[in-house]
């Protein structure tokens, strides 16, 4: 498979990857949700060049993940938005944060705290079942193929074991 030909796969996360699977992708994502909007504010946090930063957020407005909003006329000035589909990867970027506060990170700890607005304590993401609110992990799923696999040829998921 090619990286090209990841959004014409029959698989959710293959199509996922080819919107936002890289780290630049990765990075201006994070930066989206600590209120970076900005482009020169990303190349000057991020480091990038120019021309992938460019890239990268071109394809997330394509994908519509982020929206281009004017914040001034003249000259015309735009700034980057995360739109509801954007809102959505939130979970994602957080387990990923998570993970990495857990396995990556050196004797001081975690470098930011998450704060819970409701509640104010630190917390950490925990991924639940949607119908009973318990959490659950990948032992406790069960994968099944979906009907958006109907009509593909081949085996999508491999023989139990």
């Amino acid at each position: 498979m090619r990286w090209e030909e990841l959004d014409q796969q029959p698989c959710s996360l293959s199509r996922t990857l080819a919107v936002v699977g890289d780290r630049w992708t990765l990075l201006v994502l994070r930066d989206c949700f600590l209120g970076v909007r900005r482009f020169d504010e990303f190349e000057k946090r991020l480091g990038v060049t120019r021309h992938v930063l460019a890239d990268r957020l071109k394809k997330l407005v394509e994908y519509g993940v982020l929206v281009k909003v004017p914040y001034q006329q003249r000259p015309l000035r735009e700034e980057y938005r995360l739109t509801e589909r954007g809102l959505e990867l939130h979970p994602a970027i957080m387990a990923l944060v998570s993970w990495g506060d857990r396995h990556m990170a050196d004797e001081r700890g975690a470098p930011i705290r998450h704060v819970h607005k409701g509640c104010g304590q630190a917390m950490r993401p925990v991924m639940v079942c949607s119908e009973c609110a318990e959490p659950v992990s990948a032992r406790d799923i069960l994968v099944q193929v979906g009907e958006g696999w109907e009509g593909q040829v081949g085996e999508l998921l491999p023989a139990a074991r």
